[in-house]
């Protein structure tokens, strides 16, 4: 058995989701595709898909050979190219994730950019708020906001985004600014927070920076932050978002930030991959494109009169 032929076509039967379509894409006969992942499971000696008359799936298996397979593949290409003296080119596709508000003001900008710039890479990029899983997702590279946990993917911290408690000109002069954060008790509140914490706000006081927590009255309660703010600037309550969600309603004058000074620790932001030694030049080149341009997009929303 010729192990990387099998692995090329293993490779080909899981991104295209199918025998019949990998069959296709690399115009090889269907039972040779088929003779091939089977030839594959009986080296190994494991089950690497699962397959049903209505879909495919990776067995846990399955889901992390992908992934050595795709690198190992790339890394082929990369020596065979080096060593017949071509100049090696980035190439194929590349699938990156962020959360949606975020991905669309921040990270597209970004792609587009580099795919002006990388003619033979392709993106796939997914936006969503949900914390995808890059192994089963079949996901090359994330942008997270928050703490890591413990994990072995490796995270390149390009920036940091600061809570902010705004609330528009209007809702100011008939409530009154608050000037420290026990100020908000009893003030109306749009609250957009995680499930079981969105009637309290943490904040730091004092010189040492001690973290204080205080109940808010949530007279709103929102999923998402451009909902939040809506309500905010239509007088509804005080609310509190990341920096960027708020820069434009800000800049226009529709909200105003308050207690700055007792803002929490900034929150991270990293790019996110697996640790799996050498990265694929595709991986790499955009790690080392976007990650300075994004490091100064976010110190330029650190920086921002908010």
């Amino acid at each position: 058995m010729d192990r990387l032929e099998a692995m090329a076509i293993f490779v080909a039967v899981v991104e295209t989701g199918g025998f019949t379509a990998a069959s296709r894409r690399l115009g090889v006969p269907l039972p040779t595709v088929s003779r091939k992942v089977g030839e594959l499971e009986a080296h190994i000696g494991t089950r690497l898909l699962v397959r049903s008359t209505r879909r495919l799936a990776l067995t846990d298996a399955g889901s992390a050979y992908f992934q050595s397979c795709k690198r190992i593949l790339d890394e082929v290409n990369e020596a065979e190219n080096t060593a017949s003296g071509e100049q090696s080119a980035p190439k194929g596709e590349l699938v990156v994730t962020a959360p949606i508000a975020f991905g669309r003001l921040h990270v597209l900008p970004l792609v587009t950019e580099f795919l002006g710039l990388y003619t033979d890479i392709d993106v796939r990029m997914l936006l969503s708020d949900r914390n995808a899983h890059l192994l089963e997702d079949q996901i090359d590279l994330a942008v997270r906001i928050g703490e890591l946990p413990d994990s072995s993917m490796i995270g390149t911290r390009v920036g940091s985004l600061r809570r902010v408690v705004c609330g528009s000109p209007p809702y100011f002069e008939r409530h009154g600014t608050p000037s420290n954060p026990d100020d908000l008790v009893g003030l109306p509140c749009v609250t957009f927070e995680m499930p079981g914490s969105r009637t309290s706000w943490s904040f730091t006081s004092g010189s040492k920076g001690r973290g204080h927590t205080v109940e808010v009255n949530s007279r709103l309660s929102v999923n998402t932050a451009e909902a939040a703010l809506d309500a905010a600037a239509a007088g509804v309550g005080i609310t509190r978002v990341l920096s960027y969600q708020a820069a434009n309603a800000v800049a226009q004058g529709a909200l105003r930030v308050v207690l700055e000074a007792f803002e929490p620790d900034p929150i991270p932001v990293y790019l996110l991959h697996q640790a799996q030694g050498t990265l694929p030049l595709k991986m790499r080149s955009f790690l080392d494109f976007a990650a300075p341009r994004l490091r100064n997009r976010l110190v330029k929303i650190s920086l921002a009169d908010l």
